[in-house]
C-alpha cells in the first residue's frame, strides 16, 4: 500500500518582530523592493502547500479575512484553523500570548462558549470550507485539560458542534493517555484525530505511541525540544527556540512513512517557529519525505541554516520579491 497523502507547512507564517523574526531570513527584509505583510502569505504559499494559522486562537478572524487568505493561495492550498480559545482555554480570552504555566493538580473550569461565538466561527470557516481549502480544524486544550467525566462531556459536545470538518484534538494532560482506550473511543466517534505532539515531556504531559487512531487523517505538531526554556524564559517565543537536527528529524519522517500507508492524509506542521527554524525543518523533512521542494530560498536563510545547502534552490532575497 503505498503512502496517503502528505502536507508539510509551518504553524504561522507571520513572524515580524523581535528576535526570531522571519524577515530578513525567509522573507525579505520589510521594504525592500516593496515588500511588506500583505505580500507574505502569497511568497509562502509558493513554497508550502498547508499552513496552520495560529493567530485564529486568539481571534476569530472575519469572512472578509479568510476570503483574502484564500485569493492569495493557489487552488490546492490547504490552511488548518486553530480554534478560538474560548472554545478550549476558559479565562484566557484577550490575554494575548499567554505566559506559560505548568500542568494544573487540580481541576480547571471548563470554556463557557456562546451560540453566537460559534456561529462567528462558521462564518469566518466558510470561505475555505466551501471551496475545499480548509484543512483541519485544530483544537488544542491547554495542560491542565484533564480526563474527568465533565472534560469528557464537554469535548464530545464541542466535538458534536464541528462534526462536519476534520478535527484535530490536541490532548495534553497525561490523564488522556492513562486512559488511552476511552479516548480513542470519544474521538473516534467523531472521526477527529489525536494530535501527535513533539515537545518536551514532563510528569503530566501525554504518552503517545504515535499510532493514528482514525484512517481519515493523521495529524502531527512539532513544537520543538527546548526543555529548558519551557517553562522559564524572558519571552513565550524563546521556548520554540529550536532547530532539530537531521538526526532528529530521521525517526519522524520513518513513522510518517510508517503510519501515511494506512491514513488518507497527512498533516505535519512545524511549531519551532523562532528566527525560521519551522521553515529550516519542514523543508528538511519534505526532502526525508520525497515531497517536492517547491521555489527558491534566501541565500540568506541558507547562510544561516547550511542544513539547506544542497536541499533547496537559492536566489538573492531581491529576486525573490516577485
Amino acid at each position: 500500500m503505498g503512502l496517503g497523502f502528505i502536507r508539510i507547512g509551518t504553524s504561522g507564517w507571520s513572524y515580524p518582530a523581535g528576535q526570531g523574526t522571519w524577515n530578513g531570513l525567509f522573507y525579505p527584509p520589510r521594504g525592500k523592493g516593496g515588500f511588506k505583510a500583505a505580500d507574505e502569505l502569497r511568497y509562502y504559499a509558493s513554497r508550502f502547500d498547508t499552513v496552520e494559522v495560529n493567530s485564529t486562537f486568539y481571534r476569530t478572524p472575519v469572512p472578509a479575512t479568510t476570503r483574502r487568505w484564500a485569493a492569495q493561495t493557489p487552488a490546492s492550498f490547504e490552511f488548518s484553523i486553530k480554534l478560538f480559545q474560548k472554545f478550549t482555554h476558559p479565562g484566557m480570552v484577550g490575554r494575548g500570548a499567554p505566559a506559560a504555566r505548568r500542568p494544573a493538580t487540580e481541576p480547571r473550569p471548563l470554556p463557557e462558549p456562546t451560540p453566537a461565538d460559534l456561529d462567528e466561527l462558521l462564518a469566518a470557516l466558510d470561505p475555505l470550507a466551501g471551496i475545499g481549502k480548509l484543512g483541519a480544524l485544530l483544537v488544542q486544550f491547554p495542560a491542565g485539560f484533564r480526563a474527568d467525566p465533565e472534560s469528557r462531556d464537554y469535548l464530545a459536545r464541542l466535538l458534536e458542534w464541528f462534526r462536519d470538518y476534520p478535527l484535530a484534538v490536541e490532548l495534553r494532560h497525561r490523564s488522556w493517555s492513562d486512559e488511552q482506550r476511552e479516548t480513542d473511543t470519544l474521538l473516534g466517534a467523531a472521526r477527529a484525530a489525536l494530535v501527535q505532539i513533539d515537545e518536551p515531556k514532563f510528569r503530566f504531559s501525554i504518552r503517545q505511541d504515535r499510532e493514528p487512531n482514525v484512517r481519515s487523517h493523521y495529524y502531527v505538531r512539532l513544537h520543538g525540544r527546548n526543555a529548558a526554556q519551557w517553562w522559564t524564559h524572558d519571552s513565550p517565543d524563546d521556548r520554540y527556540n529550536y532547530l532539530y537536527s537531521p538526526a532528529e528529524l530521521r525517526p519522524i519522517a520513518e513513522t510518517i512513512k510508517r503510519v501515511g500507508r494506512s491514513v488518507d492524509k497527512t498533516y505535519l506542521y512545524l511549531n519551532n517557529h523562532y528566527s525560521a527554524k519551522a521553515v529550516v525543518n519542514a523543508t528538511v523533512l519534505k526532502q526525508m519525505l520525497d515531497v517536492p521542494i517547491e521555489g527558491e530560498y534566501p541565500e540568506e536563510l541558507v547562510e544561516a541554516y547550511p542544513e539547506l545547502r544542497g536541499v533547496v534552490r537559492t536566489a538573492p532575497h531581491r529576486t525573490l520579491v516577485d
